[in-house]
């Protein structure tokens, strides 16, 4: 008889708090009489999808067991990505959101509600790197029968994946402290990786670049120039390659002095690297649409402000371009901190393309050179700008108050310890998201509806350069992003997105009946890029824990789930499966509303819940929802949110 493990028995007697900003768990090895060797739910990556994965399992009672690369959980929010990718704040619920409400309670009750530290926390958006970890921590530690195994590398090859049909029975890891192999099994195995390396080992297809503009006919496809928030170049050409995104370290950059870490010159340091930087900083040039309208007489006269000393005028007035911010895109989060990012408006940056392309299929040896080449990269051009001797003066002196920050990543010299892998592979599951899924299908109308819906999302099509800068180009290529509204580019017409459904068969793999893929999931590259943020990955993480303990409940292959049952299960956890603008979770009827939102019965964004329901509406209702018990309502008093509640009780008592 399989033996349970509890983790909130660990908790209380192996885990070890470390105190301070880098506070975390650590968590030692399960006693001899549990049986983590098999398991109900076997999640590989401790990321945020992962994580949300096992406690969604867990919730109904399933043993669960994390395996994570690394000595730390948390993935990206973990490392340095504090300013939560999220379009419309309410159009992703459940775990995400008690995620978010756990980091505005810890800013409140560790520093007052009405701190400093509380407004840069955004209501629980943006938030340091530690924050997160500890949260995350938290979360877990409180949900029995999960165990998390750290220092277990999967390497993606399939003599790794015990396989029988279309049954996964066991993987094989590497433990790194031990340098030993391990096999676990279980009835579930969920790919919670950002590359993809357990579907591809068990030889579910997948895909790596990008389709050409003529395969689904998307925008922004294939091979791209644009200025930022700008037309698309002539010389686009639209075909499809091989080429991924750039990945980027996400940077808790700091200026306050008794809690920054200066930058420090590489020992590989190839100032060669940087030397474009330096003509960018003293005309202005930047890749933005602005541009366009420069005219010989404002490049006269920053021929005159370089001669003087002083600071160009940049074009369109992006003035943080004289500064820290030619070098990241920064936001705001709290203790003085912030999420510096690649900058969009720069020809040189944190990102270093092309470099990466082969990451989503390379071994581990290969991607932690590659790592530790990004890191050398980024220090370098750091210590470049604040130092090298061509560069004005002024422009040092506005970078050189900039460092890491000294509380954070004590063990790993104040650096993230995590590439940000903004696209692996993608696989080719029983739904491929393509970016017509997230695009309105008429102006003013939602973009299509999915009855499979596990859950809503907003974020722009939105994707990172795929190759370096390029002599007379007017950006790096492949560098886009949607907007997400309508009316947003006034060149692209109506391709800026709204709140879309996302449709169960994103996440499952056609070939293989008990694994579940919520990151590496299945689309297009552009469509992919709307759905690679983390509040949409937690959010499918958790449908793949829910859809997990359905597939061993009622005996059947994740491909045949019961689509009613995960999205009830979904919805009584606070999940939003379809956005509506005035009304969410807390409403009484939402659950009715969401269920039969997704099935066509409110297809505005308005859901009226307490409207008094037209008899003409009920009638249409009722015929609708296939239920046959009479359905009493009073016509012009019983709301449109209280029919849908009987409707909905009457199909699931």
């Amino acid at each position: 008889m399989k033996k349970k493990f509890n983790y909130g028995i660990l908790s209380a007697l192996f885990l070890i708090f470390i105190s301070g900003a880098d506070a975390h768990i650590l968590l030692v090895q399960p006693t001899p009489d549990q049986d983590i060797n098999n398991v109900d739910v076997v999640v590989v990556g401790g990321t945020p999808a992962g994580i949300m994965a096992a406690i969604a399992a867990d919730r109904e009672g399933k043993s669960v067991l994390i395996l994570e690369r690394t000595d730390h959980i948390g993935g990206l929010p973990a490392n340095g990505l504090g300013a939560t990718d999220l379009a419309t704040r309410g159009a992703t619920g459940g775990l995400f959101a008690k995620f978010i409400q756990r980091i505005r309670n810890h800013y409140t009750a560790t520093y007052g509600e009405n701190s400093q530290q509380v407004i840069d926390s955004s209501d629980g958006y943006h938030f340091e790197p530690s924050v997160a970890e500890m949260v995350f921590e938290q979360m877990l530690s409180e949900h029995a029968a999960i165990t998390v195994l750290r220092m277990r590398q999967f390497d993606a090859e399939p003599r790794y994946v015990s396989r029988t049909g279309d049954v996964i029975h066991s993987i094989t890891v590497l433990n790194r402290i031990t340098n030993e192999r391990e096999i676990y099994r279980g009835k579930i195995f969920i790919d919670a990786t950002y590359e993809g390396d357990l579907a591809a080992a068990s030889g579910v297809p997948y895909r790596v670049g990008r389709e050409g503009a003529d395969e689904f006919g998307e925008p922004f496809a294939g091979r791209l120039y644009k200025h930022w928030a700008g037309p698309i170049s002539d010389n686009s050409t639209g075909l499809g390659d091989n080429a991924v995104q750039a990945y980027n370290y996400r940077l808790p950059l700091t200026d306050h002095a008794e809690n920054m870490v200066p930058f420090t010159k590489p020992d590989n340091y190839n100032r060669n690297e940087y030397l474009s930087l330096i003509d960018d900083v003293l005309s202005g040039r930047h890749t933005g649409v602005e541009m366009i309208y420069v005219t010989d007489e404002d490049r006269i006269e920053n021929e005159r402000r370089k001669e003087q000393g002083l600071p160009p005028h940049i074009p369109g007035g992006h003035d943080q371009l004289n500064g820290i911010g030619r070098l990241t895109n920064q936001v705001a989060v709290p203790n003085g901190k912030t999420d510096s990012n690649n900058q969009h408006l720069a020809f040189i940056s944190t990102n270093l393309p092309e470099e990466n392309w082969p990451w989503p299929t390379s071994d581990w040896d290969w991607r932690d050179k590659y790592a530790e080449r990004l890191k050398n990269y980024i220090t370098g051009l750091f210590w470049f700008a604040q130092n090298d001797p061509e560069l004005p003066e002024w422009f040092k002196e506005n970078t050189r108050p900039w460092g890491l920050s000294k509380d954070e990543y004590q063990d790993n010299d104040h650096f993230p310890r995590q590439v940000y892998v903004r696209e692996g592979r993608r696989i080719k599951g029983m739904h491929f998201f393509t970016a017509h899924d997230a695009i309105p299908v008429q102006q003013g109308l939602r973009p299509p509806v999915y009855d499979s819906s596990i859950t809503a999302s907003h974020y722009a099509l939105d994707s990172h350069s795929t190759r370096k800068r390029e002599e007379g180009q007017i950006h790096l290529e492949g560098f886009f992003s949607s907007g997400t509204n309508i009316e947003y580019h006034r060149y692209h017409g109506n391709l800026g997105t709204r709140p879309y459904t996302v449709p169960y068969g994103v996440i499952v793999p056609q070939n293989v009946s008990n694994l579940l893929v919520p990151v590496a999931v299945s689309g297009t590259h552009v469509g992919f890029s709307t759905l690679r943020m983390e509040p949409c990955w937690m959010a499918l993480g958790e449908a793949a824990g829910v859809a997990a303990l359905i597939s061993i409940d009622d005996k059947v292959p994740v491909q045949h789930v019961s689509i009613s049952r995960m999205q009830r299960n979904l919805l009584q956890n606070g999940a939003v499966l379809i956005y509506f603008t005035d009304t969410g979770p807390d409403h009484e009827n939402f659950k009715a509303l969401s269920y039969f939102g997704v099935r066509g019965f409110i297809p505005e964004w308005e859901a009226r819940p307490d409207q008094p329901v037209s008899v003409q509406q009920a009638e249409t209702w009722i015929q609708q929802s296939g239920v046959f018990d009479k359905i009493e309502y009073d016509a012009g008093i019983t709301t449109r949110g209280q029919l849908l509640q009987l409707l909905y009780n009457a199909k699931h008592d």
